[in-house]
């Protein structure tokens, strides 16, 4: 028979379970308050503040900012993810974060900054804050088809889909009927451009009545149906063989050559987003006399402006950089006084292939010019090829666009402003 044994409970064993538990408790407590510490450093760290200045005396309005990656990184060293908000104040601005390109890091624009104003910038980086649904203010894309196939240098058949990239096959030319609107495109909420993804190399417009994309819709109706007027727009600018609109070229014996004799083409979009779109491309075995070179360009855009800002470095040594525009006998030639950081060279009038105002421009360092020119065809910018690097900034400002500039008075005061904003960017106080 088996007798069950109830333990018997001393006063000298109570005190023993009694400071067993006071132990656990402690050590509990001990616990607790450390991993508050922690959530509390933890909260501290997904927050990093900013102050940006104006240096300026005017108003800005749409100003790209760029925190750099490692910016980010010093900020935020153990960073939750990839999912950052920009906050001014309560009020959050749109943002991306960018991987690719000459701008790494979060980007966004900042909507307006007075004469001579700082603004206190607040991030925050958390693995719980939830995706926001921006509007989509910028686009870039590259549509070519696909189930045909190519017939004496004709693509016949098939259907347009997006891609990210695309080496050009060989037997792709001008007008074959491959590429939607024959090259990568980019827009903002004021304006698209296009360049021709194929010899001729030349950047061409896009003038636009919305402020939402529409890019998308463009050459899908029929190949060259942007000629026309649309609800959107319409192509307004006639490049043929000039230098359109801030095309890549080198003067050669008196003439502008655009990147016409390559190797191969290669085109990537490399930022499709809300707020800043770029395109990427890789002009292989560029064919010059003083030897072959790769050209790499980047071409950028973000919301609430109409500039592109074209990055370009040769992988050999050239004899010079090149750029321009198209000239119209229609058009009165503008150019900057002397005196800043950034210059320009200008036209406007009624130009546009709707027969209306328009006015197109190319912001430069002033201090890489060479030389300022012209052939029968473009007005020509001759820069320093010495570093193997060159960036410039191009627009195109169309009478149709919504609130669009209306005359020439309006225009040269946008440009003005406009290099001055460029001579004098924004401080950012980290």
């Amino acid at each position: 028979m088996l007798m069950k044994i109830q333990p018997r409970i001393t006063k000298k064993s109570r005190l023993h379970l009694s400071t067993l538990l006071s132990g656990f408790l402690l050590i509990v407590a001990l616990s607790c308050a450390q991993q508050k510490d922690k959530n509390n450093s933890d909260d501290q760290a997904k927050v990093a503040r900013f102050s940006i200045e104006n240096p300026l005396a005017i108003d800005r309005t749409n100003q790209l900012v760029v925190i750099s990656t490692a910016d980010l990184q010093g900020k935020f060293p153990d960073p939750k993810g990839s999912n950052y908000k920009v906050f001014l104040g309560e009020e959050e601005i749109p943002s991306q974060l960018n991987t690719k390109g000459n701008d790494q890091g979060l980007v966004f624009v900042l909507p307006q900054i007075g004469a001579n104003q700082t603004l206190d910038i607040e991030l925050r980086n958390s693995a719980d804050l939830s995706a926001s649904d921006y509007p989509k203010l910028t686009q870039a894309e590259l549509s070519h088809k696909f189930g045909g196939e190519f017939k004496d240098r004709k693509y016949i058949g098939g259907h347009f889909e997006n891609v990210d990239s695309l080496h050009v096959p060989a037997e792709h030319t001008d007008h074959s009927w491959f590429i939607r609107y024959e090259g990568p495109g980019w827009e903002s909420d004021l304006v698209g451009y296009r360049f021709y993804l194929d010899w001729r190399n030349g950047i061409d417009v896009f003038g636009k009545k919305v402020s939402t994309p529409a890019l998308q819709d463009v050459g899908q109706d029929g190949f060259d149906s942007y000629h026309e007027p649309a609800d959107w727009g319409m192509d307004v600018l006639k490049v043929g063989k000039t230098l359109g609109l801030g095309s890549i070229a080198t003067l050669e014996e008196g003439k502008a050559r655009r990147v016409d004799v390559t190797d191969s083409l290669y085109a990537e979009i490399i930022s499709n987003g809300p707020v800043y779109s770029s395109v990427f491309t890789r002009y292989l075995g560029w064919d010059l006399p003083s030897g072959k070179t790769d050209i790499l360009s980047t071409i950028s855009i973000h919301s609430g402006t109409r500039l592109s800002r074209m990055d370009l470095t040769s992988t050999a040594d050239i004899p010079n950089f090149a750029t321009g525009l198209i000239k119209d006998s229609k058009a009165e030639v503008l150019k900057s006084d002397a005196g800043l950081a950034y210059s320009y060279l200008a036209t406007y009038g009624p130009q546009s292939l709707a027969g209306d105002k328009l006015g197109i421009a190319i912001l430069y360092p002033t201090a890489q010019l060479m030389q300022v020119t012209a052939d029968e065809l473009s007005h020509i910018l001759v820069f320093d090829s010495g570093n193997k690097n060159l960036s410039y900034y191009f627009l195109a400002a169309w009478e149709q666009e919504k609130e669009g500039i209306q005359n020439k008075e309006e225009f040269e005061k946008y440009l003005r402003d406009e290099i001055r904003k460029l001579s004098t960017p924004l401080i950012i106080h980290k």
